[in-house]
């Protein structure tokens, strides 16, 4: 072979390396691509996918219905609240939060716990009629748990035990109490601990929680009341936060009525009530054009419920003006939803 053969050979011979290089960088070109794309469909799918579960979620929110929305007509005399369950259906709820101060019989404290049970008995009967869901019993007037008396904080526990069977007897999951009594704050904080761990490990018993909304006074301070949440810490003891209820002192020391002279930050009480909630009560007073309440941030607050990531019931309770309390429910109720709605 000549050594112009040579030469030439040597040259196809790179010619062909060239080639060959060229072809495996494209492939592998082609392949990374490829996987770049199958991993951005992958995200893709991914984020919808968690989009998705994320709409899914906002399903979970059910709407009840306060029975102290209607409670003048009830005290009234307009409506019977034994036809509650009935009524909060015709308004389109699936729920219902029974209001013990409604019904005239528990005025009377004889024969206490019999009256009780049959309550919750005819209650069971209508709901069922009515085809509706009992979530909870809002109990008042029943003895104060934070009482300065030992033997009135005993009282007041045995009372509430009654109305934890009630719930029982009737598929509601909670019985909300209040801690109404003592003033100085350690000694509250005392009371409200023993008669909350009481009750507490009752519940445990009968499968029913006990809860405390913030409803006056030291209950309306959201770190002293979180602070017996912790300390008690147990699992059917928790709390019904509350979109309006953060006065903690009235003028004169009344309890309600009076202006209010000390108020908690609403966000920040319900921001830190939320890890220990069974139930939300989506307070209202008055609406603007728009149907958004006018003092409190509706998409902020139900904003702080989801990012707490409670699911489940929540309460309609319109507390204004309206001479109809049922078209302020229905504002209350269609607030709510759309709150759900836009939810981030």
């Amino acid at each position: 072979m000549t050594g112009e053969n040579v030469i030439v050979l040597v040259l196809f011979k790179i010619h062909l390396m060239k080639n060959y290089l060229l072809g495996a960088f494209l492939c592998a070109f082609v392949l990374i691509s490829c996987k770049e794309e199958v991993k951005k469909e992958d995200n893709s799918a991914f984020a919808k996918a968690e989009t998705e579960t994320s709409k899914e979620n906002l399903l979970n929110y059910k709407h009840s219905l306060a029975q102290w929305s209607l409670h003048k007509p009830f005290l009234e005399g307009d409506l019977d609240p034994k036809d509650f369950p009935q009524i909060a259906k015709d308004l389109g709820f699936t729920g219902v939060e029974y209001v013990t101060q409604l019904y005239p019989e528990f005025q009377d404290k004889s024969n206490y716990q019999e009256k009780v049970m049959n309550w919750a008995r005819e209650m069971k009967k209508q709901s069922d009629a009515a085809g509706m869901d009992n979530v909870l019993i809002m109990v008042d007037r029943d003895g104060e748990l934070a009482d300065p008396d030992a033997a009135k904080r005993a009282e007041a526990i045995e009372i509430h035990k009654y109305w934890m069977d009630a719930a029982k007897l009737m598929g509601a999951h909670s019985v909300r109490a209040n801690l109404f009594g003592e003033l100085d704050p350690a000694k509250w904080h005392e009371y409200s601990v023993a008669s909350l761990s009481a009750l507490g490990t009752y519940g445990k018993e009968v499968g029913v929680n006990i809860i405390i909304e913030n409803h006056g006074g030291w209950s309306s301070d959201g770190q002293k009341l979180t602070a017996v949440m912790n300390e008690v810490n147990m699992e059917t003891v928790g709390v019904l936060p509350d979109f309006g209820n953060f006065c903690i002192k009235r003028e004169g020391g009344e309890r309600w009525g009076a202006p209010c002279v000390e108020e908690y930050d609403t966000y920040a009480g319900i921001k830190e009530m939320m890890p220990y909630a069974k139930g939300v009560s989506a307070k209202s007073y008055n609406f603007d054009e728009n149907g958004n309440e006018t003092k409190l941030d509706y998409q902020r607050l139900m904003q702080i419920v989801a990012d707490s990531g409670f699911e489940g019931y929540v309460g309609t309770e319109y507390e204004g003006p309206l001479e109809d309390p049922k078209e302020g429910i229905a504002l209350t109720k269609a607030l709510v939803q759309k709150s759900i709605d836009n939810l981030k």
